[in-house]
């Protein structure tokens, strides 16, 4: 993300300033991600609207219930235990993968009680048809939703939207019992509020981005993977063979420049040939001269794709920060990820 765009303050006017990592509710998140936002839109004048996603008629869910011989005094418990089991299949898979869950309600500030009655409902959309492509993905419980829409990669805009307020509350001066006291009383709607719809909203929107922190963002690992996977132009009518970080023999070449007796005063053609004189890439040639052009090739190709870099005034090399990183990581997902993954898939 370019930017970052937040729908909510206490301006009623849309305005830009610079970055500050001491924005409270938001802070883990513009901390995490400070040297890639630069600037804050914020605004506070949205017209509300209801709004409700219409999966079938009321006609269509009648027929379904009675095909299903259920009941209208069994139709209650018939949703609290599939919306149970709905909910416990997430937070399954989220624990299996080990990734960090949190149920939406909580970003609201609110609790799910037993008495509940109302939808929780989360959809995704591809906004590629927009005049500026994109996608969106919005919580909703009841009439109120959290909205989340990234645009082409370059502003990433948070909205909330409260039409059913009712299960918010706010303080203030109420009568009972004959005295003026100060209680915190469901929040109605109105013009009075809009301080309170401020806050909650706020509130919502830091919530949500502080959890949105806490998963990592993979954008980085594909950049780096994309780097070395397609073929690279090194000459008008020369191409370098992409890597496949997976394969047997491309891990045999990663495992050579990684060796830790390279890490002070790099490497040479010999110290690579030495290595992996009993692999595939040699065996086979007795000739050394072809050996050692065999070597260059492959140090020309690690080249090309930006994993290693050429010592000044040598014929030394050494691995760079994009080689290393990648290199290391492709050695890693062959000898412990992908078996890990491999036998969580075949479970």
């Amino acid at each position: 993300m370019n930017g970052l765009c937040l729908q909510l303050s206490e301006q009623s006017r849309t305005h830009s300033r610079p970055l500050q990592v001491e924005d409270g509710a938001m802070k883990e998140f513009i901390s995490k991600y400070a040297d890639r936002i630069h600037g804050v839109l914020s605004c506070f004048d949205r017209m509300l609207f209801r709004g409700y996603l219409p999966i079938m008629s009321g006609w269509q869910m009648a027929q379904f219930f009675n095909s299903s011989n259920i009941r209208y005094r069994e139709l209650k418990p018939f949703l609290l235990e599939h919306a149970a089991r709905v909910k416990q299949h997430g937070v399954d898979l989220a624990q299996k993968e080990g990734r960090p869950f949190q149920l939406f309600t909580s970003f609201l500030g609110k609790k799910i009680r037993s008495q509940f009655e109302g939808e929780v409902v989360t959809d995704v959309s591809d906004l590629s048809f927009k005049r500026i492509a994109g996608s969106r993905i919005k919580h909703r419980v009841k009439q109120n939703w959290l909205k989340m829409v990234d645009k082409a990669g370059s502003v990433l805009r948070l909205e909330m939207v409260i039409n059913d307020p009712e299960g918010f509350t706010v303080r203030k001066e109420v009568t009972r019992k004959g005295k003026k006291v100060f209680k915190w009383v469901d929040m109605l709607k109105g013009v009075a509020y809009l301080f309170r719809y401020k806050d909650v909203s706020l509130a919502a929107n830091g919530r949500y981005l502080n959890a949105l922190a806490q998963v990592d963002d993979p954008t980085d690992a594909i950049r780096t993977l994309d780097r070395i996977t397609p073929r690279k132009q090194i000459a008008p009518k020369r191409t370098a063979k992409a890597f496949n970080p997976v394969a047997r023999d491309e891990v045999q070449i990663f495992r050579a420049l990684l060796a830790g007796q390279h890490m002070i005063r790099g490497f040479t053609n010999p110290d690579i040939r030495q290595i992996l004189k009993d692999s595939p890439h040699l065996n086979g040639i007795d000739d050394p001269k072809r050996k050692s052009a065999k070597v260059t090739r492959i140090l020309n190709r690690c080249h090309a794709h930006e994993l290693i870099a050429k010592i000044p005034h040598s014929r030394r090399w050494r691995l760079t920060k994009h080689g290393r990183i990648a290199m290391s990581t492709a050695v890693q997902l062959r000898d412990i990820q992908f078996p890990i993954s491999h036998l969580k898939a075949a479970a």
